[in-house]
């Protein structure tokens, strides 16, 4: 068996033939439920499988058209990629009739027909009225100028001249793509004796196999798949497009119900938030307005919510905006997706619109960055390379595991990382460390922010030739592994180099030194190469330099940036001659006596415990020594 991967849809009022015409086409009843066939009446959605001239399948939803099944009929209309707007003879165009139209453009259908059912009712010339009455009603929207075929179901008239309409139709619809991670909207649950938990429904992208393990949200429930079926016939796969059904052996039944999505683990997480551009309908008497109360139809569920407008007060019939929807309830989607809004009381639609992102945060009105981020991405919907680099835009000054874009993007690992290497090629994105990414704009900002933090550093502490690390971190606010690996890309670039301590030095920074700045550099640096290991504190230095502290403190750092000091923390510094005679001294003290002997080491370097503690906390810092139970030893290489 061969399916092509498209779904017809049934649309219209109720009492109008969609069921009867369903079972005319296809010898299968979708009522399938006892009240249903008692009543006359279709009250949640069938489907029944329709075979091509060619032998493949497509399948057909029958959705219900009575105003209070509404949101049984979205849960169908949103895997529909053909629809066939039925119209009774005997009424022409009902209220339901415009709804149903007015839905499936709103979710993005673009192809149909018309079929004009109970011609065998009426006199021709009602049916006539009612074609008149169909065309008018459908001016202006996708079905603008569609066929109208007249048909009657009991008596077949018309009806094999439709079949061939919805087959050419068929085959000049564009299949869906079977790209992208597997997804399934739950339309319906219920368990089969000796079989299990059975959830049927359209996939809208990715495909799924006997054998392989789920995950159903927003129950965060992971089972294993023990059967699958399309259009009644068991399959080894499933894809998008497909009307399915997955037979789980270890999902309880009760755990699942309509609204819930069946889709690839570690690729959706439950929202209750979403970024959308929205879609007033014309003609609906009132505007949308910001915080008014919403039921959000998005694949199969239909939890109410809060509707906020972020960049205009209202939305006039008509009209569009982008706000944000905080919902009830969470849902399980991705940036594209349509859904249609409906007014919680009355029940009437409103509009609908597309989810441009999922939002991690409640988002403020009337933000220009905001608004200019959710912009960008909407233009970037259309191709997947071009919604990857937007997202990886709004990460800003971070950089995003590929893992991580996947799940943004809803896309396959490889499939990601491919894209990402694409990109890569046209430089608008970086690796600057393996398997993670950045966007070219947001590396050349941060890149320009370290370079202006450089530049005022130096501006403010003219005598200075390095920078401490820690303070370009405290004047950034870049993430130490960030600025790390900025760091490393002005490196290789030639812009600065890195050296040892943690110090910075642009590349062919010098310092011209005033004579008498020189001459007390050289009266600081003797007094503490004779201070030996009980150095001077910068109180004594003024003293006995006869200097000011503002003159000491910045002599002391020229020293420092030259490498003739060290600052061991506290307001203590050595020499470095005299540093490096204290690391001989250690190593030779522990090599003797297998651990530091502490009095022997303080009889050695001549100096007191006010000093000597800081020079072994130094030491464990650097990595010479480290303390194991009451003593130092030497850190093993």
């Amino acid at each position: 068996m061969e399916i092509q991967p498209i779904v017809i849809g049934t649309a219209g009022h109720i009492d109008h033939g969609k069921s009867t015409l369903v079972r005319a086409l296809t010898g299968i009843d979708p009522d399938r439920l006892k009240e249903e066939k008692e009543r006359g009446l279709t009250i949640d959605l069938g489907f029944a499988p329709l075979e091509l001239p060619d032998g493949r399948l497509v399948g057909i939803v029958d959705v219900p058209g009575h105003e209070r099944f509404i949101r049984n009929m979205v849960a169908g209309a949103s895997g529909i990629d053909l629809v066939c707007l039925v119209v009774a003879g005997d009424d022409g165009v009902m209220p339901q009739t415009r709804e149903h139209l007015l839905i499936m453009e709103l979710l993005g259908v673009r192809r149909g027909l018309v079929a004009l059912t109970k011609i065998d009712m009426v006199e021709e010339d009602l049916v006539d009225l009612a074609e008149e009455d169909v065309r008018e009603a459908v001016q202006g929207t996708f079905l603008d100028g569609a066929e109208i075929m007249r048909v009657s179901a009991p008596t077949g008239a018309g009806l094999e001249e439709l079949k061939q309409a919805l087959f050419r139709h068929a085959a000049a619809t564009e299949p869906r793509s079977a790209e992208g991670v597997f997804r399934m909207p739950v339309q319906r649950v219920f368990s089969k004796r000796g079989f299990g938990t059975v959830v049927t429904g359209i996939p809208l992208s990715g495909e799924a196999h006997v054998g392989d393990f789920l995950e159903v949200l927003p129950g965060n429930i992971r089972g294993k798949v023990r059967g699958l079926n399309a259009y009644r016939e068991e399959t080894p796969r499933i894809r998008a497009g497909h009307s399915s059904a997955i037979n789980f052996s270890d999902v309880d039944q009760g755990a699942v119900q309509r609204g819930f999505v069946v889709a690839t683990p570690g690729y959706f997480t439950p929202q209750r938030m979403v970024a959308a551009r929205i879609q007033a309908i014309p003609g609906i008497g009132r505007p949308l307005t910001n915080r008014m109360h919403v039921r959000v139809h998005a694949g199969t569920a239909d939890p109410h919510g809060e509707l906020i407008l972020l960049d205009r007060e209202e939305i006039p019939p008509g009209e569009s905006g982008i706000a944000q929807l905080r919902l009830s309830e969470p849902i399980v989607c991705a940036p594209g997706d349509r859904f249609v809004l409906r007014l919680m009381s009355p029940a009437v639609t409103l509009g609908g619109g597309t989810i441009l992102e999922e939002s991690r945060y409640r988002l403020k009105r009337f933000r220009s960055f905001v608004l200019d981020e959710l912009s960008h991405q909407e233009e970037s919907l259309a191709l997947p390379s071009a919604l990857l680099e937007s997202l990886l835009s709004r990460y800003g000054e971070e950089l995003v595991a590929t893992d991580e874009l996947a799940k943004s993007l809803k896309c396959p690992k490889d499939e990601t990382r491919r894209l990402l290497e694409g990109l890569a090629e046209e430089t608008r994105v970086h690796s600057p460390k393996q398997d993670r990414w950045i966007h070219a704009d947001r590396l050349q900002s941060a890149l320009k922010k370290l370079r202006d933090t450089l530049e005022a550093f130096f501006r403010e502490e003219s005598h200075r030739s390095v920078v401490d690390v820690l303070e370009l971190r405290r004047r950034t606010s870049f993430e130490p592994s960030f600025l790390s690996i900025l760091l490393a890309e002005e490196e290789s670039r030639g812009v600065l180099e890195r050296l040892a301590g943690g110090k910075i030095r642009p590349s062919g920074r010098e310092v011209e030194l005033e004579p008498a700045v020189r001459e007390l550099a050289e009266k600081v640096e003797s007094r503490y190469v004779s201070g030996r290991f009980q150095p001077p504190s910068l109180e004594e230095l003024e003293q006995a330099a006869n200097a000011g502290s503002k003159e000491i403190d910045r002599v002391v750092e020229l020293l420092v940036d030259a490498g003739r000091l060290e600052h061991l923390g506290s307001g203590l510094y050595l020499s470095r001659p005299v540093l490096d005679e204290a690391r001989q001294a250690i190593t030779a003290n522990c090599q003797k006596n297998g651990k530091l002997v502490i009095p022997e080491l303080r009889d050695r370097l001549v100096t007191s415990r006010k000093y000597l503690i800081p020079i072994l906390e130094y030491f464990d810092a650097v990595g010479l020594t480290n303390r194991q139970g009451g003593h130092r030893v030497l850190r093993k290489r």
